[in-house]
């Protein structure tokens, strides 16, 4: 494994911290701790962990000995000083003799002696940090390290290729009997500057951060080295076929079966490669994925199995569903019995998790992951990934062995390992909403209160240098659609599926203003009209639908329509006559769909400022009716400018309204003419 240290960047990170207030020791300790976790083989997604012993004065003048340690929800690749609370070190230690303490009076303790009360939650591991007599202790999930543990005679294999200044520790749950283990095992053999502990990481330790940071790549070298010289076998593979089942019709269907109830719903994200391919068709899959996750705290993300899915050579669409709701009730059975067996096992009442899945492998095709947001997917399915390089490996050159399921069940239904996930649920959390028009003001607002309520967002527009612009300043999917082109349309929804599995709320918004007396205008420009204003609509709609169907979970389409579809203004024909056609077409697809849970409602509003309305089509507009420009956008009841914003609030409303369809709701600030009769 190469080593990133580097003298200019480390003395870079000493300047720059020691001018915002930090010692020393503080900046090589976000150095060195950005270094382990920007490689994600050695650390992912909030795995690992590290700490410094230093002193710090606190508010009444007095100086603290203190132990900086990594604080529950910050990423080591882009830790801060913040990211490391500061614990005073002297009590830590006074429990060094301690024989027990249960995990709730350990995180109160580690809370009372804050000093800062305002910091994160200190590490779990915090104890055995504090216990190690260095300034610098440094730990890992190496994937390297995983694999010279994982196997039947990991504990051999270790001390064979290691040497004496390492200790080689069973696996132990971490917390505080964890830190009493170590203390155990450093008190009898002091000289050691390393311990690896079997089915769970590597510790590395000293007080000079670099020599910490060196011995880390030092030891997860040798255990490349010692695995690339054991002989290899390939796993054997199953049958490889073309496969004519693709991601973007499978992720719907294996998004709908994920929801136990309306209101639990699940982001789909697909991913392939050669390292998941080899994986994933590997014979003995079941086998080998059924063993438990290449570290502990994987599971709270993962679950400890994966469900596999085999579909039959030439397999169509329904043969595939069919035999997916076989496997989903096999897999929920499996782990019913899986929490049965072991919740008997452990002190304490337990509350059964959701049955579903995390990781679903579909042979032939790929890996499904699964998460209540589209990072937490992402996440699930690199730690797949990690789990499908380590697991292969020590198939080629033995048998993958973990720890006992009941210890796996302990860290998947350990408070303080579900605390890191669980947060408050949004309004709309799991759900997939596409907005086309997303550039427009109506369309921005939108995007930004949908946002706020938890939503994925996906943004639709013509624009493309805009999409581009909007790339570099959002992660949420930004994609180039012209949705008058069916074929531009299909290949959008097809990337949204395979991102997020589906969809669950249509916002309709794109269209175009023309103007013109209706017996004047050419006819290339009111067909034109008719595409961006109706015809655009359908494409979207019709498609959403198809995967609506295929999910078979509650859905949404919501249009923007316009007080034009009702209350016509002079020389807007060309304008007001798809969007007249755009409220039948809106009310049609509640009578259609509805049986089937998909609800259809439309927003009529009017005088938005935006890029349709312009300041030169505002002065139009009020020059037609006779008005100045300032009447003409406070001309309502309530004599009161309508914004997007308030656009966007009708279109949330009606998205949340689940027993409201076929409904259009006016935006306008009160105009008789305009309300629907």
């Amino acid at each position: 494994m190469k080593n990133d240290w580097s003298n200019l960047e480390a003395k870079k990170y000493i300047n720059k911290y020691q001018k915002l207030g930090h010692s020393r020791d503080m900046a090589l300790r976000v150095y060195t701790t950005r270094l382990l976790g920007r490689n994600s083989e050695l650390v992912l997604h909030g795995g690992g962990n590290t700490s410094v012993k230093t002193s710090i004065k606190d508010i009444d003048g007095k100086n603290y000995d203190v132990l900086c340690v990594k604080g529950s929800g910050w990423d080591m690749a882009e830790i801060e000083p913040a990211g490391l609370p500061a614990v005073k070190l002297n009590p830590l230690l006074s429990l060094k003799n301690k024989k027990y303490l249960s995990d709730e009076d350990m995180v109160a303790f580690q809370k009372r002696n804050l000093i800062d009360i305002k910091s994160p939650n200190p590490s779990v591991e915090t104890f055995l940090h504090a216990f190690l007599p260095f300034k610098f202790v440094d730990h890992t999930h190496s994937d390297a390290i995983m694999n010279v543990t994982n196997r039947p005679n990991g504990k051999d294999f270790c001390k064979k290729i290691f040497g004496s200044k390492v200790s080689i520790v069973p696996y132990v749950m971490p917390g505080f009997g964890l830190a009493q283990k170590i203390n155990e095992v450093y008190s009898k053999n002091p000289n050691i500057n390393c311990l690896i502990l079997l089915n769970h990481g590597i510790f590395t330790f000293d007080n000079d951060a670099k020599k910490s940071y060196d011995l880390m790549i030092k030891y997860v070298s040798i255990a490349e080295r010692a695995v690339k010289n054991i002989k290899r076998k390939k796993i054997k593979q199953i049958k490889r076929y073309n496969n004519s089942l693709k991601p973007f019709e499978i992720s719907p269907i294996l998004r709908g079966l994920l929801s136990e109830t309306k209101n639990l719903k699940f982001i789909v994200n697909y991913r392939s490669n050669k390292i998941l391919d080899y994986f994933i068709n590997g014979k003995e899959v079941r086998r080998y994925t059924g063993l438990g996750t290449a570290t502990p705290d994987h599971v709270i993300r993962v679950k400890p199995f994966p469900l596999v899915i085999s579909p039959k050579p030439k397999s169509t669409i329904e043969d595939f569903k069919k035999l997916a709701e076989k496997c989903f009730r096999d897999y929920r059975q499996k782990y019913i019995k899986y929490f049965d067996t072991n919740k008997k096992k452990v002190k304490g009442k337990k509350t059964m998790l959701d049955t579903s899945p995390r990781v679903i492998l579909v042979q032939n095709v790929g890996l499904f992951s699964v998460g209540d947001s589209l990072r937490a997917a992402k996440i699930a399915g690199d730690l797949t990934e990690t789990n499908a390089r380590v697991i292969s490996s020590v198939e080629e050159t033995s048998k993958y062995k973990f720890i006992p399921e009941k210890d796996l069940f302990d860290v998947e239904y350990w408070s303080l390992e579900q605390a890191k996930i669980k947060k408050a649920k949004k309004a709309l959390q799991g759900n997939v909403v596409v907005i086309t028009g997303s550039f427009g003001a109506i369309g921005s607002a939108t995007y930004k209160l949908f946002k706020s309520y938890g939503a994925e967002v996906v943004l639709l527009d013509y624009n493309l240098q805009k999409v581009k612009e909007m790339k570099s300043k959002v992660k949420d999917l930004c994609l180039h659609c012209d949705v008058t082109n069916k074929s531009s349309v299909n290949r959008a929804f097809k990337i949204i599926t395979e991102t997020y599995g589906g969809i669950d709320i249509l916002i309709s918004n794109a269209g175009t203003a023309i103007g013109g007396s209706i017996a004047e205008v050419d006819d290339k420009i009111l067909r034109q009209s008719f595409e961006d204003n109706f015809f655009s609509h359908q494409n979207c709609a019709s498609e959403t639908i198809k995967i609506m169907k295929k999910q078979n979970i509650e859905g949404c389409l919501l249009f923007n329509i316009s007080k034009q579809s009702v209350n016509p203004g002079k020389n807007f024909g060309p304008y007001g006559l798809p969007k007249s056609a755009l409220l039948n077409l809106c009310k049609q697809y509640a009578v259609d769909y509805g049986s089937l849970g998909i609800r259809s409602n439309g927003v009529n509003a009017d005088r938005i400022r935006s890029g349709l309305l312009n300041d030169g089509m505002i002065k139009s507009r009020a020059k037609a009716r006779e008005v100045s420009t300032d009447e003409y956008m406070r001309g309502n009841l309530l004599l009161n400018e309508v914004k997007a914003e308030d656009v966007a609030k009708a279109f949330f409303h009606l998205a949340i309204s689940k027993k409201t369809t076929g409904a259009v709701l006016t935006v306008d600030g009160g105009n008789i003419a305009a309300s629907l009769r």
